[in-house]
């Protein structure tokens, strides 16, 4: 944490609007990314980001100067955002944002596997809807904000094994989900090409 960073907590904590100010803006790019990968629209994204900034002002003084403000902040914003996902499912993140671990091979050239990418996006957002919330936060926390497991579990309140744990499943989960619908895909066009024409 930077010594104006701390102090514009610090003032923020004594009621500063305008040092609060400074941590929006420092901090509105990453808590926007968060909630976008989440919800999957820049609409509900920002709405959710002026809420997590709100939550975080009016609990400021609850906020442990001992821990990280940038975690704590996307804490606010992942439960959020979890608790979004949970009252009505959204289609969430790109086929170009899935990080290659997650999709090893999607860039081995195979002309069988080739189709739309509309219909990659469209599987892509379906397999992410289907993880769990607080998986997907983990995903999102570990794959587009770098977070550590450690850092993961204390944003999400869970243990550091519980992190690896829901971390490997929702890979697994995702790299088979995606492999299975596109060896339908190919299936299907196989068929498709190979009907006699009327």
């Amino acid at each position: 944490m930077s010594d104006n960073e701390a102090l514009w907590i610090n003032q923020a904590i004594h009621g500063d609007d305008h040092a609060f100010g400074f941590l929006v803006e420092r901090y509105q790019k990453p808590v926007f990314s968060l909630c976008y990968r989440m919800l999957g629209n820049s609409r509900d994204a920002e709405d959710a980001a002026q809420e997590s900034f709100i939550r975080a002002y009016i609990h400021l003084k609850k906020y442990d100067p001992h821990r990280s403000f940038a975690t704590w902040l996307l804490s606010i914003a992942s439960h959020y955002c979890i608790d979004k996902i949970r009252k009505r499912q959204l289609p969430i993140v790109s086929m170009e944002a899935l990080p290659d671990e997650i999709i090893a091979d999607r860039n081995v050239p195979n002309p069988e596997a080739k189709f739309s990418e509309a219909t990659r996006e469209a599987m892509i957002q379906d397999l992410i809807m289907k993880l769990k919330p607080l998986d997907r936060a983990a995903v999102i926390l570990r794959y587009w904000h770098e977070y550590s497991e450690v850092e993961i579990a204390e944003a999400l309140n869970l243990s550091v094994s519980a992190v690896k744990s829901r971390l490997y499943r929702a890979r697994q989960a995702l790299a088979e989900s995606y492999l299975a619908l596109e060896r339908l895909s190919i299936a299907e066009e196989r068929r498709l090409y190979e009907s006699p024409t009327l």
